[in-house]
């Protein structure tokens, strides 16, 4: 039996979202503030943020898709194969290693959470502001990764990079409109 029967065989995150528009709207919202609006990191950064963390998450459909977004804004596809084996070793800006070892730590062990996780992002050079915008980043695609595991989403590789690739092109805003749940 399909987790959520009354939906096709094989559906993606956007049928999902059409069936269910009411909870989709906001939340797409929400996304385009987190991962396109103002923030220390670039788009870019947020994007290989969330693909790490639902790679941690082992969200296949999720990790799939934003890679294919951090793709598009120039990160190389090794860099995540990477990153998923050591941080320390993966070819990312020395700035941002703190920053992926705290959501790393969040996603995994959320209650061992210390001042020092936070004092490691302030030593890098970021400010407050970046240590909220890595939490909610995470705590964002930990929602996702549970909405779209949690309710059946697949999709093959290469479809979730297509799809991940698109909102390269698009706000996450002009996503919502294409598939008919935002205005």
């Amino acid at each position: 039996m399909a987790i959520l029967p009354s939906m096709p065989a094989g559906y993606a995150l956007a049928e999902l979202f059409q069936h269910y528009p009411e909870a989709a709207a906001p939340l797409i919202e929400m996304v385009e503030v987190v991962m396109r609006g103002p923030s220390p990191f670039s788009a870019a950064e947020r994007e290989l943020i969330a693909g790490y963390v639902s790679g941690l998450n082992q969200c296949d459909f999720c990790h799939d898709s934003h890679v294919g977004v951090a793709e598009s804004y120039g990160i190389a596809p090794e860099v995540m194969v990477k990153l998923m084996v050591d941080i320390d070793s993966a070819p990312v800006d020395e700035r941002l290693k703190p920053v992926l070892a705290y959501v790393k730590k969040l996603t995994q062990t959320p209650s061992r959470m210390v001042d020092a996780d936070a004092q490691a992002i302030y030593d890098a050079g970021w400010d407050e502001r970046a240590v909220h915008d890595a939490a909610l980043v995470c705590a964002t695609f930990n929602y996702m990764n549970r909405l779209v595991d949690g309710t059946g989403v697949s999709a093959e590789q290469a479809e979730a990079r297509a799809q991940g690739q698109a909102l390269r092109e698009m706000s996450y805003r002009d996503f919502g409109r294409q598939i008919g749940v935002l205005d």
